[in-house]
């Protein structure tokens, strides 16, 4: 098949979306698909650079938008070069666009929301929400109910998506979502985090990776650190991800007032072997976040065998605790403080099988290859060419 992916941007500080088309094409090209992206971003963009597939950068998108009059056009032009269209994220032009271009297509369109239809966003941003529903009879209803399908990643986000509109109508598929099982030498990955970060050498660390948002639990993780943790000396905690909000000022304001600003690492964000280094170098993945579509952060602590202690807002939360892969609490300072506490109670025995059970739960559950086949199985039925190719790399 020969697949394109339409995304706002490939920019990789926007998080979950554009790491899953990566993560999928991964597979997909592997086994002999082909697969492009097209994005709002400017052709000069930096972050095309080194991009491992082919972008066609379509902006600049105007305003946080993202209207470019170069878009439908060329996806008109386009559209019959591709088996199948899967656009990436909601609320912006590139769904609209889409839409706009693909609905009398011959060429199928698809739509992964990515949890943009989660119900907390309407509870707590109430003015954005109001403004959304002007916007979602003619735009995003629209998106959807035109779809062949709309592509959800667990039954909880599709559970959810249900609640955010009443005017809601789609072909809904549950596909999964996964990522690629680490490579490369462990040790040496620790080392390479070590040696940007000494002080952390023989720490008990609790690593939190994400965006700096709100929405993320940013400041529960601290707290809870301060309350439970910091009564050790041995214990510090990473703060590993971008500030796209500005946020970090008031986290570290907080942490000041906490007295573990000095407990606490910074470490912006961070790839390659140094991120896989901070997974080894850790004892526990803390995520405490309040909406959680998928969490590619938790598959990866998993991956590396480190327990992921985690809110029941996380929407893969039922599968790592089923596995008995980490642990699972509300959304808020209690919660997130019984999740360090049931750790630190924990037998050794209890943590070394709950490490061996987050590899597993990995395994079975969010390795890559299965979300790659359902994904390619479900796009091939709704498409002209219905082969379905296997390979292994």
């Amino acid at each position: 098949m020969k697949i394109l992916h339409i995304i706002s941007s490939v920019d990789p500080a926007g998080g979950g979306p554009i790491e899953g088309i990566k993560q999928l094409a991964s597979v997909s090209t592997c086994d002999g698909h082909e697969v492009e992206v097209a994005s709002l971003d400017a052709p000069e963009a930096p972050h095309l650079k080194g991009f491992p597939l082919p972008v066609y950068a379509l902006g600049p998108g105007r305003l946080t938008y993202g209207y470019s009059a170069r878009f439908v056009p060329w996806l008109r032009e386009n559209a019959g070069n591709y088996d199948a269209v899967i656009v990436n994220g909601l609320w912006q032009y590139h769904s609209f666009g889409a839409w706009r271009a693909l609905r009398n297509s011959s060429t199928p369109y698809f739509v992964f929301t990515h949890g943009m239809l989660d119900p907390w966003f309407a509870r707590t941003y109430p003015l954005k929400y109001l403004k959304k529903w002007i916007y979602w009879p003619w735009g995003e209803y629209r998106v959807l109910r035109d779809a062949r399908a709309v592509l959800f990643t667990c039954e909880e986000e599709r559970v959810l998506a249900r609640q955010s509109f009443w005017l809601y109508r789609c072909n809904e598929v549950v596909v999964n979502l996964g990522t690629a099982r680490p490579t490369g030498d462990p040790e040496a990955q620790a080392r390479a985090f070590y040696d940007r970060f000494p002080h952390l050498r023989e720490k008990r660390l609790a690593l939190f990776m994400g965006r700096m948002h709100p929405k993320k639990g940013c400041d529960l993780a601290i707290q809870a650190f301060a309350k439970v943790l910091a009564k050790d000396p041995d214990w510090h905690l990473v703060m590993a991800g971008p500030d796209q909000v500005g946020w970090q000022a008031k986290l570290s304001s907080l942490a000041e007032e906490l007295k573990v600003a000095n407990r606490i690492t910074w470490a912006g964000m961070i790839r390659g072997d140094e991120k896989w280094g901070a997974f080894r170098a850790s004892e526990i993945f803390v995520l405490p976040s309040h909406q959680e579509n998928f969490g590619f952060v938790v598959a990866e602590a998993l991956a590396c065998g480190v327990p992921a202690l985690i809110s029941n807002k996380v929407n893969i939360w039922r599968e790592v605790q089923g596995d008995g892969a980490g642990i699972v609490a509300e959304d808020n300072l209690a919660g997130t403080c019984r999740l360090l506490e049931s750790w630190l109670s924990a037998r050794e025995l209890d943590k070394q099988h709950m490490r061996a059970q987050a590899r597993k739960c990995f395994e079975k559950t969010f390795e890559i290859r299965r979300a790659a086949d359902r994904l390619v199985e479900v796009l091939s039925s709704y498409s002209p060419c219905r082969e379905v190719v296997h390979a292994t790399c």
